[in-house]
C-alpha cells in the first residue's frame, strides 16, 4: 500500500480552497497507523475504501448494491456521509478500533459496590481506547452516609466516584482522540442535588458530561410547589426497602438545576418519563433492551452494553435551483437515497459485528494473562451481542439551515419549520420503510414483537402516517430495532462545507485573526493583543453565502474585499439574514426543534443560544 506525506497530502487538498477542511481530513479521517503514516490521498479514496467493503457485506444478501451505487452516494460527501467512527474505521486494516460512535455500559442488578464501580470505570476506559464515546447511570450507587461493610463504615456517596471517572476520561484522553462521557443519575435518588452541584466548584468533573433524569412526577411537584420524595434503592418496592428516604422542595430542587444551567449550561436534564415512553427499544425492557443513560451528547439514549453508528444525509444537496424564487426540494430523490442510506447502516452494523470480532481476537494474542484481560474481553462479548440482537442504526441529516435558505426560507420562521417538519417526516417514514423490506431479505432483529410495540408513540405515528407501512411491518418485522437519531455532525459538515446537523448557519460572515511573523512586510496589521502580537483580521464566509453571492449575480472576489457596511447591505438582502444562531428567537427553536422529534426515534442533539442577560426565571 502505498504511503504519502503529511504535508504532501495537506498540500495537495489545501490548492482546493478549503484548508480547515483539508486539515480536519487528514488528521481525522485519512488511513494512517499508529506511526502517523498516512496510506490515502484523497477522500475519493476513502469513499472507495467504503464503498468497496460495504458492497462486499451487500453481496452477502438479496439484491446487493455494487460498490458503484454506494461510492455515487459518498463521493464529495454530496449525499450520504457516515459518521467519525465509521468513516476513519471501515476498511482501516491499520487499527483495531470500534465503528460505533456511541455506548452505554452498566451491570444488571446490584452495581453499588466497590467492584461494580471499578468494573464500569475498567468498562469506559476500554470503550474510550477505541474511539467511543461513553455513557452511564449512577442511580444504583448508594446516597452519602449509607453504612457499608468495610473499615470505612459509610459510604461516600456519588460525587468522588464522579470525579473517578471524569479523571479516567481525561486520562485516556492525553495523548489522541479526546474522551467523551456522559454521567446521570435519578432526580429520586437522595445524593441527585449533590450530582446537580459537583460541577460548579472549579476543576472538579471537568472530563464528564453530567444529566439528571427528571419523571414526569418531580416535575407536577415542582410546578405545584409540593415535596418531592428521594429513596434508595431509586426503584424500590419492597416490604423493608427503600432503605433510605428523604423529602426535598421539588420547586428549590428544580430552581437549583436551573440556576446551575443558567450559569455554566450543566447539568442537562433528561426528561426521563418522555424518554421511556417513546423509546421502541423500551418495548423489550425485560429481554436487555430497558434504556438506563445516553451517550455523551445525548442523542442516542441506550440500553447497557448496546451502542450506535452514525450516519447523515446532506439535505442541501436535494434542493433544486438553490437560491432562487422557484427553488425545490427533491422529495424523490430524498426519499430513495433515505432508504438506501438505512440499508447502508445495516450494513455497517456487520461491519461492526467484524470488527468486534477483530478486538476480541486482538485481545486474545495479547500477552496479559486471561486474568488481567477478562474483563475487556466480556465487554465486548456483551456489546457483540446487543448490537446483534438490537441491529440499532442513527440515521440523521445535516444541513438543515443550508437547506432551509436554499429554499428561499428564513430558518426560525413557522413556514421553515413547516417545511423542515415534513422531511424529517419523509426521512422516518423511508428509514422505516427500508427497514421493513430488509426484514423481508435479509430477517427481522432477533426479537421483533409487533405486539410490544402496539401502544408505543412513535410506531403509532408511523401508522397514523402509512397505514400500508405499518401493516408490513406487522407481518413482516423491522430490521432494525431503532433507526433515527441527528447528531451534531460538527466536522463531518467541515467536510460537506455547510450547516450541522438542525443548526442554523453560525454567520454568513465573521472576522478570523492570524498572528503575524514580525518578518512579514506584507501583512495587514489590524489588531495587537495585550502583550503586543500583531494579528491580521480577515473575513471567512459561509460557503452556501458564497453560492447565494453567485447565483443572485454578485461578483464574489470584489464581495470578499467589502467593508464590513457593505457586507452588511448585501448579507440583508440573502435568507440568511435574522436566521444566523445568535439572531434566531430560541423559544421558536425549541419549539422546532420539539415538532422535529415526533419523527425522530432516538433523539436531537442541538445548542440552543440564550442571550447573556437571559433571566433564570426566563430559562426555568
Amino acid at each position: 500500500m502505498t504511503l504519502f506525506r503529511h504535508e504532501e497530502v495537506l498540500a495537495r487538498l489545501e490548492a482546493g480552497g478549503d484548508e480547515l477542511a483539508a486539515r480536519v481530513w487528514v488528521n481525522k479521517y485519512a488511513v494512517k497507523d499508529s506511526h502517523g503514516n498516512i496510506y490515502e490521498k484523497s477522500p475519493e479514496q476513502m469513499h472507495w475504501r467504503i464503498a468497496d467493503e460495504i458492497a462486499r457485506i451487500e453481496r452477502k444478501y438479496k439484491n446487493p448494491l455494487t460498490a458503484q451505487e454506494v461510492f455515487d452516494l459518498l463521493d464529495h460527501f454530496r449525499y450520504v456521509i457516515p459518521a467519525g467512527s465509521p468513516m476513519t474505521g471501515i476498511g482501516n486494516n491499520h487499527q483495531v478500533a470500534s465503528l460505533s460512535n456511541c455506548f452505554v455500559i452498566g451491570l444488571d442488578g446490584d452495581a453499588d459496590s466497590y467492584g461494580a464501580i471499578l468494573h464500569i470505570d475498567e468498562e469506559q476506559v476500554q470503550l474510550m481506547k477505541r474511539r467511543g464515546g461513553v455513557g452511564h447511570d449512577m442511580s444504583q450507587i448508594r446516597p452519602k452516609g449509607s453504612p457499608v461493610n468495610n473499615s470505612a463504615l459509610t459510604s461516600t456517596g456519588l460525587v468522588p466516584f464522579m470525579e473517578r471517572y471524569s479523571n479516567s476520561t481525561r486520562e485516556v484522553a492525553q495523548d489522541g482522540r479526546r474522551g467523551a462521557l456522559m454521567l446521570s443519575v435519578s432526580i429520586k435518588h437522595p445524593d441527585s442535588e449533590a450530582f446537580i452541584d459537583a460541577k460548579m466548584e472549579e476543576g472538579k468533573v471537568t472530563g464528564a458530561n453530567v444529566s439528571v433524569k427528571l419523571t414526569d412526577e418531580f416535575m407536577q411537584a415542582a410546578i405545584d410547589d409540593r415535596p418531592f420524595v428521594q429513596q434508595f434503592p431509586i426503584d424500590s418496592r419492597e416490604p423493608n426497602n427503600p432503605s433510605v428516604t428523604k423529602e426535598v422542595s421539588a420547586k428549590e430542587l428544580w430552581g437549583k438545576i436551573v440556576h446551575n444551567a443558567w450559569k455554566s449550561a450543566e447539568p442537562g436534564v433528561l426528561f426521563w418519563d418522555t424518554i421511556l415512553r417513546e423509546s421502541i427499544p423500551d418495548c423489550y425492557a425485560d429481554l436487555g433492551f430497558q434504556t438506563v443513560s445516553t451517550n455523551p451528547c445525548g442523542e442516542i439514549p441506550l440500553c447497557p452494553y448496546d451502542s450506535c453508528r452514525l450516519l447523515s444525509l446532506n439535505l442541501y444537496s436535494y434542493v433544486i435551483d438553490q437560491f432562487t424564487d422557484h427553488a425545490r426540494f427533491d422529495f424523490d430523490l430524498f426519499s430513495r437515497h433515505v432508504q438506501l442510506a438505512q440499508r447502508i447502516m445495516d450494513d455497517i452494523v456487520d461491519l461492526e459485528l467484524e470488527k468486534i470480532e477483530l478486538i476480541m481476537e486482538k485481545i486474545r494474542r495479547d500477552p496479559q494473562s486471561d486474568e488481567v484481560k477478562q474483563t475487556e474481553y466480556h465487554l465486548w462479548e456483551k456489546i457483540k451481542e446487543k448490537s446483534g440482537k438490537g441491529r440499532r442504526t442513527g440515521v440523521g441529516i445535516t444541513a438543515e439551515g443550508d437547506m432551509i435558505a436554499a429554499m428561499g426560507l428564513r430558518y426560525g420562521t413557522q413556514e421553515a419549520t413547516d417545511f423542515a417538519v415534513s422531511v424529517h417526516r419523509t426521512l422516518a417514514l423511508n428509514a422505516y420503510r427500508s427497514s421493513v423490506t430488509m426484514a423481508k431479505e435479509r430477517g427481522a432483529f432477533a426479537i421483533y414483537d409487533a405486539g410490544r410495540e402496539a401502544h408505543n408513540p412513535f410506531i403509532n405515528r408511523l401508522r397514523e402516517a402509512d397505514p400500508q407501512l405499518y401493516e408490513d411491518m406487522r407481518r413482516c418485522g423491522r430490521r432494525n430495532i431503532a433507526c433515527l437519531t441527528i447528531a451534531p455532525t460538527g466536522t463531518t459538515s467541515l467536510m460537506t462545507q455547510t450547516t450541522s446537523g438542525i443548526e442554523p448557519v453560525f454567520m454568513p460572515v465573521y472576522k478570523r485573526r492570524r498572528k503575524v511573523n514580525p518578518n512579514d512586510k506584507n501583512a495587514k496589521i489590524t489588531f495587537h493583543d495585550s502583550v503586543g502580537n500583531a494579528f491580521e483580521e480577515y473575513n471567512v464566509f459561509h460557503h452556501k453565502f458564497l453560492t447565494w453571492l453567485e447565483v443572485n449575480g454578485y461578483n464574489v472576489d470584489e464581495v470578499m474585499h467589502y467593508d464590513d457596511d457593505k457586507l452588511n447591505e448585501i448579507i440583508a438582502k440573502s435568507p440568511y439574514y435574522k436566521a444566523t444562531s445568535n439572531d434566531i428567537d430560541w423559544v421558536n427553536k425549541v419549539k422546532m426543534q420539539g415538532s422535529m422529534q415526533k419523527w425522530v426515534d432516538h433523539s436531537i442533539s442541538v445548542t440552543v443560544n440564550v442571550p447573556a442577560d437571559t433571566s433564570e426565571e426566563l430559562v426555568s
